[in-house]
């Protein structure tokens, strides 16, 4: 079996993890390996769907190109689509800018029983915004203390928070950029006015590496997974949401009534 995530802690830098990293397994076992974790991810939802006392938050932040909406078909996609649910957080609106940064997150966090996937999330609120200057330090740290205390509800409330990077090289990215543009069905994904974005590669790599450290905690851990290699990625993040459900332990819950007795003619 694959190797697990890197979990975040105090003055982690990105550097410490090999984005090219492939464990001990090669393409085709890390095939039915994902199969595998798949059929044991879905019976794990099942519970958990059925238990209705829990919930799962699982957050995905990358570069650009970095392997959020492939992992996200690839690890949650046989699931149970009644029980599991993608979110995806754009450019706010003028009415959401109007109110506090958290404002536009809190209603789609999971209900009871529910599996939730943002694709990006509340941290793009000290991420890009860090980036380009649009608040000051004081305010970046500050709105680090307000998601740890959002988070900290969340999994009082019964709802596990598990944050994932998806962690690429700039040569990586350069490549599946190039890729975008050779591939007619593909060169809709590009937007040029991302390149200067892209331009920003050591700013984003150290707002990513303050804010991970600065929220990762144990109830709400931030894990980074290496991804230039496709197939390895999706095989540490579907171990890393199967080992959570299994700490976390779902239940079938007993019926309300005496089963015994119950005749269906």
């Amino acid at each position: 079996m694959a190797d697990r995530a890197t979990f975040v802690t105090k003055g982690f830098k990105l550097s410490d993890v090999d984005p090219d990293e492939k464990g001990d397994l090669d393409k085709d076992d890390a095939k039915t390996a994902l199969v595998e974790l798949t059929e044991r991810l879905a019976k794990l939802q099942e519970k958990l769907f059925a238990e209705e006392k829990q919930s799962l938050l699982v957050v995905f932040q990358a570069m650009d190109t970095g392997g959020k909406d492939g992992t996200i078909r690839s690890v949650f996609g046989p699931l149970n689509a009644i029980g599991t649910h993608v979110h995806s957080f754009g450019k706010p609106s003028d009415r959401e800018l109007s109110q506090d940064f958290l404002w536009r997150i809190h209603p789609h966090t999971p209900q009871k029983g529910q599996i939730v996937i943002f694709n990006r999330s509340h941290y793009e609120d000290v991420l890009i915004v860090r980036v380009h200057g649009w608040c000051d330090e004081r305010t970046i740290k500050n709105r680090y203390e307000h998601i740890a205390a959002f988070e900290r509800l969340l999994v009082e409330r019964g709802t596990k928070v598990v944050k994932i990077f998806l962690h690429i090289s700039r040569d990586e990215q350069k490549q599946r950029l190039e890729e975008r543009l050779a591939d007619p069905t593909k060169r809709w994904k590009f937007n040029p006015g991302d390149l200067p974005e892209r331009a920003k590669w050591d700013d984003y790599m150290g707002a990513f590496e303050d804010a991970m450290s600065a929220t990762s905690t144990k109830e709400a851990p931030w894990f980074v997974v290496p991804a230039n290699r496709k197939w390895y990625r999706n095989i540490l993040v579907a171990k890393t949401i199967v080992d959570t459900l299994e700490e976390m332990d779902p239940k079938y819950p007993e019926p309300s009534y005496d089963w015994t007795k119950v005749v269906i003619e």
